[in-house]
């Protein structure tokens, strides 16, 4: 199966602006995760996917791939069907790499580009126990079969009893067949979507499935949503060095 790796990056943000651009330990974020994502196996290319030309000049300069999409879409997975379409790209599946992902480790792309291969929609969780409450923390309940069956900023499960059942953080990359992607794009607004602020939950609202797995990578993933996070990153790369 063919797959295109696709990174959208906004300029705007309302808790960070400008943040694929911000710089860690002497590179634009959005420069580190496209090189991260070209460390994939799975992908036959990378794809920026972006709003605004400061952003397409910065993937440029590095020798990346980008393309200008419109500002008016509403999420990420818009932006990667649109990219899709523009770019001209012939691959059977998409991998939408979350731009605010400095530390991504490759392993989880060709993790979701295997689920690929039996499904039209894959993403990642881990199990976690600590930093529950965090609203920029989504958490994800699987069905025995893993798939999942909500996602959510708030806690979840509620644990009435103790029963000893794990919490998952959701992994922000997902993984469409192209033919979903269209499809995805054509379905109304939701109203948990909406008012959780989570484009994943748009699929499940509409009665299609999205297949989980529970990542093997050991890699700490740190999304920036924060000065505070991306001061976090500095410090994790810098403790590498």
């Amino acid at each position: 199966m063919k797959i295109l790796g696709v990174i959208p990056a906004r300029y705007s943000s309302t808790r960070f602006p400008g943040k694929p651009l911000a710089d860690i330990c002497g590179q634009p974020m959005i420069q580190r995760v496209y090189e991260r994502a070209k460390l994939s196996r799975a992908l036959c290319d990378v794809l920026v996917a972006t709003d605004d030309e400061r952003i397409y000049d910065c993937v440029k300069s590095f020798g990346g791939q980008a393309v200008m999409t419109d500002s008016a879409l509403p999420n990420g997975t818009a932006r990667c069907e649109q990219a899709v379409r523009l770019y001209g790209s012939d691959a059977e599946a998409v991998i939408n790499v979350q731009g605010d992902e400095p530390l991504l480790d490759p392993v989880m792309i060709d993790e979701v580009a295997e689920l690929l291969t039996e499904n039209y929609c894959a993403t990642l969780c881990r199990e976690v126990s600590s930093d529950l409450a965090n609203p920029n923390t989504a958490k994800v309940v699987l069905s025995q079969d893993n798939y999942a069956l909500y996602f959510s900023r708030s806690v979840i499960p509620y644990k009435r009893n103790e029963s000893g059942l794990p919490y998952y953080k959701h992994i922000g990359i997902y993984g469409y067949t192209v033919d979903f992607l269209k499809k995805y794009v054509s379905l109304p607004a939701a109203p948990l979507s909406d008012a959780e602020s989570l484009e994943q939950l748009k699929i499940l609202e509409h009665g299609c499935k999205i297949r989980v797995k529970v990542t093997s990578s050991q890699t700490e993933s740190v999304g920036v949503d924060t000065p505070e996070d991306l001061q976090r990153v500095r410090e994790i790369i810098n403790a590498e060095v």
